[in-house]
């Protein structure tokens, strides 16, 4: 998964071909599915929730960078008025995403235009990250304290660093911001000391 290729292995020779992928997943919150639902009661048991979440292994959900909970709809979000159909609609619009999204592909590009096989912040070693993902004085004591009291790996860290530089990319600064290393620190949202 880090390294980006898959290797096949025989009996008399072995082969690597190149295997970058976007990994995109999802899990219930617990076997029946209602673990912290607003209105439907969890039937699990504490001792069921993190039997469930232990088949998670630490290491695979380690390598996955961003871990959001995404709430159940209620009625009134699910169903679309018949005489304002755009009532349903606050959010930003696709196309304006796609737009800072393909202007922050372009910066991380121009950035990595010097270096071998890096065309993106998910492709960043740990040793470019302290390259290309220096955080000031109060960023350091934000993460520090993340991983105190979160319990978070040094994967996770360098995880982190690569997202809060792509959140940084798509509010086109040029640093790694406080509020950037906030907001990728909440999609740690899966992290073990969440569940023990």
């Amino acid at each position: 998964m880090e390294e980006g290729n898959v290797t096949i292995s025989r009996a008399v020779s072995a082969i690597t071909y190149p295997a970058r992928f976007t990994l995109v997943c999802a899990l219930n919150p617990c076997p029946c599915g209602y673990f912290g639902h607003p209105l439907r009661e969890c039937t699990c048991t504490p001792f069921q929730i993190q039997k469930y979440m232990n088949k998670i292994s630490g290491p695979l959900l380690d390598r996955i960078d961003i871990h959001i909970e995404v709430p159940a709809l209620k009625v009134q979000e699910i169903i679309v008025s018949s005489e304002n159909p755009t009532d349903k609609m606050d959010s930003e619009p696709s196309e304006k995403i796609r737009g800072r999204v393909v202007k922050a592909r372009r910066i991380q590009q121009h950035r990595y235009n010097n270096e071998k096989n890096i065309y993106a912040n998910a492709h960043l070693t740990p040793k470019l990250i302290k390259k290309y993902c220096p955080i000031d004085k109060e960023g350091e004591n934000l993460l520090k304290n993340a991983i105190e009291r979160l319990g978070l790996s040094a994967r996770a860290y360098d995880r982190i660093l690569k997202v809060a530089r792509t959140i940084a990319d798509l509010e086109e600064k040029d640093n790694i911001e406080s509020q950037h290393l906030a907001e990728a620190i909440q999609y740690r949202s899966l992290d073990r000391s969440f569940w023990v």
